[in-house]
């Protein structure tokens, strides 16, 4: 049989979630993890969670754990995340730049995107690149 997992909040932390919910200002993640805590509070099971919130079970338990281990800081919040590094910084962006606004090579009225990502690649200033990243990088910086 199945232990029920039970926790109580303490009555700071539960006016805080309620104040959280009530204002609204949060995040939608936030709220919906604020909301978890509290009907875990209440003693709904996660399947009762997960269906109130529309997510899924696994939301509801990780946020449990995490409050029981982090705190309520740590259930409300998400950690930064490690994203790819950019595959165009530095040198590499400064030549394109450069690049896309000198003279189109011969027999060319303009640059395109995949002229400029396979000069990148002919210079070997990246070991391969797509023409999508070279749109977005410029767009950023021009």
């Amino acid at each position: 049989m199945r232990k029920k997992f039970t926790f109580k909040l303490k009555s700071l932390d539960i006016e805080c979630l309620e104040s959280i919910i009530r204002k609204g200002n949060s995040k939608a993640r936030v709220i919906r993890r604020a909301h978890t805590l509290l009907f875990t509070h209440q003693g709904k099971s996660v399947e009762e969670i997960a269906k109130l919130l529309k997510c899924s079970k696994t939301t509801v338990q990780i946020t449990r754990q995490k409050y029981q281990i982090e705190g309520l800081e740590g259930a409300l919040k998400e950690k930064k995340r490690n994203g790819r590094p950019p595959k165009l910084d530095g040198k590499p962006k400064a030549h394109l730049i450069a690049l896309s606004c000198s003279n189109p090579p011969e027999g060319r009225s303009y640059w395109t995107m995949q002229l400029l990502a396979d000069r990148l690649v002919s210079l070997e200033l990246v070991d391969s690149i797509s023409d999508e990243t070279v749109r977005r990088t410029l767009k950023k910086t021009l």
